[in-house]
C-alpha cells in the first residue's frame, strides 16, 4: 500500500468515526502530521488517526491503549477513542484496526507545542504531568517501557546505515560503558523497575486537549510501561549535559518535577546520581540516530547533532563516574 493510500485511508477513517459515511459534508482534507519508520499520523477534523509500525506487538498495544483509557491516568495521558469495525460499528472501548497487519488507533486532536514559540514551551507542565505519571501506582499489567529498546534499535540502525564507518565509534564506545539493562540487554534493576513511564518523553509528546486552550496532556503510549522512571527526565538532562538546553529551563524543569514530588530523582541535591545511565543511553541514542538519518539524506551531520556526537565522545572518553558532563 501507498504513502498515498495509507493517508487516504487514514483520513477516512478518522472521518467516519465522527460522520456516517452517507452524511455529505464540508470536512477540511487529511492532513498528515507525521509520517516515518515507526508510524503515520493523519488529522481528519477534530480525529488523529495513527497507524502504528509494521511488527507492533498488539496485546503489548492494547494494555497500553487500556492504561490511557483508565480513569486513573485521565488529565495526565490523552485517551484514545473507540475505533470503528469492519461493519461501520463502533465498539463502546478503544480498540485496534488493522491497516495491512498495522494496528491503527483514533485519537481525539489536541494543539501540539508552538516550535516557533521557544519561550512558551511547557517545561513545568511535562515535569508535573511526568510527576504525576510516575506517581500513580499501575492501574493494570503492563508491558516494559520501551525506552531501551528503542536506544538499542537506534544503534543498530545507525550500524546498519553506516557500516565500519570510523566517526561511528566514539558512540558505539560510549554505548558499550552502558551497564546492560540500559542497552536492553537485561532488566532494569529491581528498585527501579516499577514505575509508570512515558518511555519516549519530549514536547512532541504534549498537546493541549481540549485544542486549543486546555490543559497540557501527554500523548504516544507506544512506548509506555513499567522502568525506571528517571528515563523519562533524560533528554532534557542530555540536552542540558550537551550544552544544548539552557541551565534556566534545565533547572525550571527539574525543581518542577522535584516540587510535584516526583520520585525518579531524590528530592533535593545531586540528581545525576539517578539520572547518570539514563543521560548517556539518551546521548548515544540521539547520536545514532543523527548518524543514520544524516546518511539517508546524503549529508554530514547538523551542528546540532555533531554536539549530541561530541557529547558520546567525551561520554567514552571519561572515567564512569564522570560520564555525563555536567553543565555550570
Amino acid at each position: 500500500m501507498t504513502t498515498t493510500t495509507v493517508v487516504r485511508v487514514l483520513g477516512d477513517l478518522a472521518h467516519d468515526s465522527t460522520h456516517p459515511r452517507a452524511t455529505a459534508c464540508d470536512c477540511a482534507p487529511a492532513q498528515v502530521l507525521a509520517d516515518r519508520a515507526d508510524g503515520t499520523v493523519v488529522r481528519r477534523g477534530k480525529i488523529v488517526a495513527k497507524a502504528h509500525a509494521p511488527g507492533t506487538d498488539g496485546p503489548a498495544l492494547t494494555s497500553r491503549l487500556a492504561l490511557a483509557a483508565t480513569p486513573a491516568l485521565a488529565g495526565i495521558l490523552l485517551p484514545p477513542l473507540p475505533g470503528p469495525h469492519a461493519d461501520g460499528t463502533t465498539p463502546p472501548e478503544p480498540t485496534q484496526t488493522l491497516l495491512e497487519g498495522r494496528p491503527v488507533t483514533l485519537w481525539p486532536h489536541g494543539s501540539p507545542v508552538d516550535p516557533s514559540d521557544p519561550d512558551a514551551a511547557p517545561w513545568e507542565e511535562a515535569a508535573v504531568l511526568l510527576a504525576r505519571l510516575h506517581s500513580t501506582r499501575p492501574p493494570l499489567p503492563l508491558p516494559p517501557m520501551r525506552g531501551p529498546a528503542k536506544a538499542a534499535l537506534a544503534v543498530a540502525r545507525m550500524c546498519a546505515a553506516r557500516p565500519d564507518d570510523p566517526a561511528t565509534h566514539p558512540v558505539l564506545a560510549a554505548w558499550r560503558r552502558l551497564p546492560a539493562w540500559a542497552r536492553d540487554e537485561a532488566p532494569a534493576p529491581a528498585h527501579r523497575a516499577g514505575f509508570l513511564c512515558h518511555g519516549d518523553l519530549h514536547l512532541g509528546q504534549l498537546v493541549r486537549h481540549p485544542a486549543p486552550h486546555g490543559p497540557w496532556l501527554l500523548i504516544d503510549v507506544d512506548d509506555t510501561g513499567l522502568g525506571d522512571a528517571a528515563w523519562d527526565l533524560a533528554r532534557p538532562a542530555a540536552w542540558y549535559a550537551a550544552g544544548l538546553l539552557p541551565p534556566d529551563i534545565w533547572l525550571r524543569f527539574l525543581d518542577a518535577y522535584r516540587s510535584a514530588g516526583g520520585p525518579a530523582v531524590r528530592t533535593e541535591g545531586d540528581p545525576w546520581p539517578e539520572l547518570d545511565v539514563p543521560a548517556r543511553a539518551l546521548t548515544v541514542q540521539t547520536a545514532a540516530l543523527a548518524f543514520a538519518k544524516s546518511a539517508a539524506e546524503g549529508r554530514s551531520p547538523d551542528e546540532v547533532e555533531q554536539l549530541m556526537i561530541d557529547a558520546c565522545a567525551r561520554i567514552a572518553s571519561l572515567p564512569p563516574e564522570l560520564a555525563v558532563e555536567r553543565s555550570s
